[in-house]
């Protein structure tokens, strides 16, 4: 795996490609002057763990024969104040899934990407407590 990053300003502004040409540009969210064009690095990671973890809990379902009409994730994670560096301490992923299959299989598609297949859960965990709530049809279980 390889990713080329470039900087594209003489502020933070920076663009990674991988080598399939895709994109994402990530930025300073924390400057104090200009406008922030891109993603933060931290985000960047949250954004992965809900990703891998989406890919996971599908790919899960799937070979159940189940294929959710809708998944969402909303992902909040928590850094201390001034640290330095200010990892995440604390995640928590909201997990809402759309379609016609039983509470159980939504359940453990998401526990088994969390607790062991999700390559982001299982590096983050060192340092980060992460959390999960599941929704199915807009009911928590």
């Amino acid at each position: 795996m390889q990713v080329a990053l470039e900087r594209l300003n003489e502020d933070y502004l920076f663009e990674v490609v991988n080598p399939n040409g895709h994109r994402v540009l990530l930025d300073n969210k924390s400057k104090t002057e200009g406008s922030v064009k891109g993603i933060s690095p931290m985000e960047l990671l949250l954004m992965g763990l809900a990703g891998c973890s989406s890919i996971d809990v599908v790919a899960i379902l799937n070979k159940q024969k189940i294929n959710p009409t809708s998944l969402k994730m909303e992902v909040h994670g928590e850094r201390p104040e001034g640290a330095v560096p200010a990892l995440f301490n604390a995640i928590t992923v909201k997990v809402l899934l759309e379609g016609d299959f039983s509470t159980e299989k939504a359940l453990r598609a998401v526990a088994l990407s969390f607790d062991k297949y999700c390559s982001v859960s299982k590096t983050l965990e060192h340092t980060a407590a992460i959390n999960y709530e599941v929704y199915l049809n807009g009911q928590k279980i």
